[in-house]
């Protein structure tokens, strides 16, 4: 491992989060856009009634004969447009809605297309600063921040290609936005090697899966805070019931994730500082997120928890997960304060 960092990589890869930066707050504008004018009411698409309604009954006035309509001339014609303008104004017919700009309509697929690519320089920007550092680019607070970004960012994208879950773009995409500018603006320090217990391949297994679960878990969290606030009268939003499956389908992909990583660090505790479980906060607060999740799964499996409570449940195991992996660092000290925290 260098003693020193590359300048030129170290450089590069801060230019590059800042384009991140950018790139997704285009994108969080975008799928604003897309939330609030992209999907048309479903009264809209209706067929149009019948042009024209008989005065009584509501049955279609009979069409006239050829030889009544050779008779009455233009007065047949009129009368029965004024025929068609009264079941109009009555409700029959509505006038066919104004179609929106062109601009408008794209601007969800735009935002995917921008999201992918801010995190693939977002992924650049992590490749090249742990090139600079000689190291996995996960040894610090600055670091480790902008990985949870990108795992965020990277877990909504997935779900998308199998879930419609392109509501979430704007939530996802601005957090990821927020925590960068906020690693930019005060977390970041000079890229360099690493403290002696991170210098361990279990970095690469402990904490890649650790930030892993926490991207799903970020998307889990969006989905419970949505549905929270969500208004009955947004017809923009999913149901509250689409909001929670989606929240669930993260949280059980995540949760044997986070088990795993847990694991991991005991096995990495043992290696580092010769045992497996030493009640440092990192590890508590480690092993509180992991119960609160489990009683969310087993309530939800055992005793058929839903709605509100079950979406609660889960957003108190979101605030012990962001407590642990921003909190601890910050304002506890213990084995694992190598946050680097610019003072």
């Amino acid at each position: 491992m260098p003693a020193e960092a590359d300048p030129v990589l170290a450089a590069l890869s801060d230019q590059l989060i800042l384009a991140t930066v950018l790139l997704y707050v285009i994108a969080m504008l975008a799928y604003a856009l897309d939330l609030a004018f992209g999907r048309a009411p479903a009264e809209a698409s209706a067929a149009p009634a019948e042009p024209v309604l008989a005065a009584v009954g509501g049955a279609a006035a009979p069409a006239a004969s050829a030889s009544q309509r050779e008779e009455n001339g233009d007065t047949a014609l009129s009368e029965a447009e004024e025929t068609s303008e009264a079941g109009e104004g009555a409700g029959g017919t509505q006038p066919a809605p104004k179609p929106l700009p062109v601009w408008v309509t794209k601007a969800g697929t735009a935002a995917l297309a921008l999201s992918w690519l801010g995190l693939v320089v977002n992924l650049a920007a992590l490749a090249t600063r742990g090139l600079a550092a000689g190291r996995w680019p996960w040894g610090n607070m600055y670091e480790f921040v902008i990985a949870i970004c990108l795992a965020a960012v990277a877990a909504f994208l997935l779900m998308q290609l199998r879930y419609p879950v392109r509501f979430l773009g704007a939530f996802v995409v601005g957090a990821a936005a927020l925590g960068l500018g906020a690693a930019v603006h005060a977390l970041q320090v000079e890229a360099g090697p690493a403290m002696v217990a991170l210098n361990s391949y279990w970095i690469a297994i402990h904490v890649s899966a650790a930030i892993a679960a926490s991207g799903l878990f970020i998307v889990a969290g969006a989905c419970g805070v949505i549905y929270l606030i969500r208004n009955d009268a947004a017809v923009h939003l999913p149901t509250r019931e689409e909001l929670e499956r989606v929240a669930h389908r993260a949280i059980v992909i995540g949760f044997p994730i986070w088990t795993f990583a847990v694991i991991a660090g005991a096995l990495w505790a043992d290696k580092a500082w010769g045992r497996y479980w030493g009640w440092d906060p990192k590890e508590i607060w480690a092993f509180i997120t992991w119960i609160v999740y489990a009683g969310y799964l087993h309530a939800r499996a055992t005793a058929g928890w839903k709605g509100r409570s079950a979406t609660v449940v889960q957003l108190v195991a979101f605030a012990c997960l962001l407590f642990n992996l921003i909190g601890v660092n910050i304002f506890i000290p213990g084995l694992h304060s190598y946050a680097e925290i610019p003072g």
